[in-house]
């Protein structure tokens, strides 16, 4: 009789969800100079299933994209569970996510995305738009990556790469082993038409190019946790939830070559109650960067609010912590504490241009610890052009009346404790003359080392706080 009935509480607590909230998040919200939105874990059941009992293959050789899909329709028909992917090398096409699923990735996992450019295709979408994103989720609650494998998007198998960007050695590695055109006088490679890259989906190699897909990507979803896994090599953005809520980044290491085209780590797009910490990153543009697009009235989120950024690593990127290009739907509410940067391009970078713009409210960045900054300290930016590979660097933009309305409006922002240790620049701003569109923003109790210029701040349209900051010329 005993045995009956534990046996039925067993088969109970395997029917019903469990929660992730045994980890507490609560420690981030402590302190802080804001109030600011709390994230929850997500639910997902008790469900289990191994790859490997679906016809999965870890040998680095079999296409695994049906037993993922198998896995996922598996759990799906159970309300949703864990897809557990075992040790080996399971070579797959894209994977997407349904409600109430965690994709977890055992130590020694290594899920590699197949360089068939064709499996990425939607065959609904619009002739020549971005391809399938490798791991994926749209209008979907209570998701998760967890675990301890690799996530490795094949990137160089999509991306252009920039003549000056590589060495010698480099470059003849890219046209022997991976192969393609060299385009731009010979300033610029293409991953097109060999026949050691697979099959072309577009008619020329620069059209293909604009269709290069996200490595993980979740539109519209909610309840969304990305835990513990490293995420390497994307043919674009690495970790990129967009119109999304309720988002915590946990643990996290994302990795791609330095002279990635548009290697983005980290992005937040349109994110609101979010979280990023225990993350490092070393990568071929923005480091952690938080954008706000288009207004899109029927998605859980618009503009980037509620988010706060603690205790990450930003190796090589474009900048550590960056705002923008787009800012148009707003920035509210954002903390940004107790983070480094080693080897940056940029340390805090704040970036936006005509057409791109929007305003930021109530943002404190505090305790961020730099050194070796290739360029600015600090920058201010608002005539910010976002140039694809192969286009014209010289080009001036042209702009609509209605485009000129989306000005970047930078404001209440509050700087403070920052240490840096070596920028070429330590403080950069620049507005527009006229629209008095960077403004109330504080810089307190920092101190920079700078090799070059101390600050270049445009006084007639950038107005800076400056309180105990020290600028010092490195001997």
């Amino acid at each position: 009789m005993k045995v009956n009935k534990l046996l039925n509480l067993m088969a109970l607590c395997l029917l019903f969800p469990v929660s992730m909230e045994a980890q507490d998040y609560s420690k981030y919200y402590q302190n802080l100079p804001v109030e600011v939105k709390q994230v929850s874990c997500p639910v997902i059941p008790a469900n289990e299933v191994n790859l490997k009992d679906v016809g999965g293959v870890g040998d680095g050789v079999t296409l695994n994209t049906d037993a993922f899909s198998k896995g996922i329709s598996k759990l799906n028909k159970q309300g949703g569970g864990r897809l557990v992917v075992p040790e080996g090398v399971w070579l797959t096409g894209p994977i997407s996510l349904k409600d109430n699923i965690e994709l977890h990735l055992d130590k020694n996992a290594l899920v590699l995305f197949s360089s068939d450019k064709s499996l990425y295709v939607d065959a609904n979408a619009k002739p020549g738009s971005r391809v399938n994103a490798c791991v994926r989720a749209s209008k979907r609650k209570n998701i998760a990556i967890t675990g301890e494998g690799i996530l490795d998007g094949n990137g160089e198998y999509w991306r252009p790469v920039k003549r000056n960007k590589v060495s010698d050695v480099e470059w003849n590695i890219f046209k022997k082993e991976i192969g393609g055109v060299e385009m731009s006088n010979g300033t610029l490679f293409y991953p097109w038409n060999s026949e050691n890259t697979a099959a072309n989906i577009a008619d020329t190699p620069e059209n293909q190019e604009k269709m290069r897909n996200d490595l993980i990507r979740f539109t519209d979803c909610e309840n969304v946790l990305i835990q513990g896994v490293t995420v390497q090599n994307a043919p674009r953005f690495h970790v990129h939830p967009c119109y999304s809520k309720n988002v915590i980044v946990d643990g996290v290491t994302v990795r791609c070559p330095w002279n990635a085209q548009n290697g983005d780590a980290i992005d937040f797009s349109d994110v609101n109650i979010g979280l990023i910490v225990n993350c490092t990153v070393d990568a071929g543009d923005d480091g952690i960067c938080m954008k706000g697009g288009t207004v899109k009235p029927a998605s859980p989120a618009n503009g980037c609010e509620d988010i706060v950024i603690q205790d990450n690593t930003v190796f090589h990127a474009h900048g550590g912590f960056v705002l923008g290009s787009e800012t148009i739907s707003g920035m509210r509410r954002i903390v940004v504490r107790h983070n480094r940067f080693s080897g940056t391009d940029t340390g805090l970078r704040f970036k936006s241009g005509m057409s791109r713009g929007g305003k930021t409210e109530k943002m404190y960045i505090s305790d961020i610890m730099m050194t070796d900054i290739k360029d600015e300290a600090i920058i201010f930016q608002c005539d910010y052009v976002d140039r694809p590979a192969g286009s014209d660097p010289h080009k001036v933009p042209t702009f609509t009346e209605e485009q000129k309305k989306k000005a970047p409006y930078f404001q209440d922002i509050h700087i403070s404790n920052v240490v840096c240790h070596g920028a070429s620049t330590g403080i950069s701003a620049s507005g527009i003359l006229g629209l008095d569109n960077v403004r109330d923003i504080d810089i307190e109790n920092t101190t920079i080392v700078y090799t070059n210029t101390d600050k270049k701040i445009d006084e007639q349209t950038a107005k800076l706080r400056l309180k105990n900051v020290n600028l010092v010329k490195m001997p």
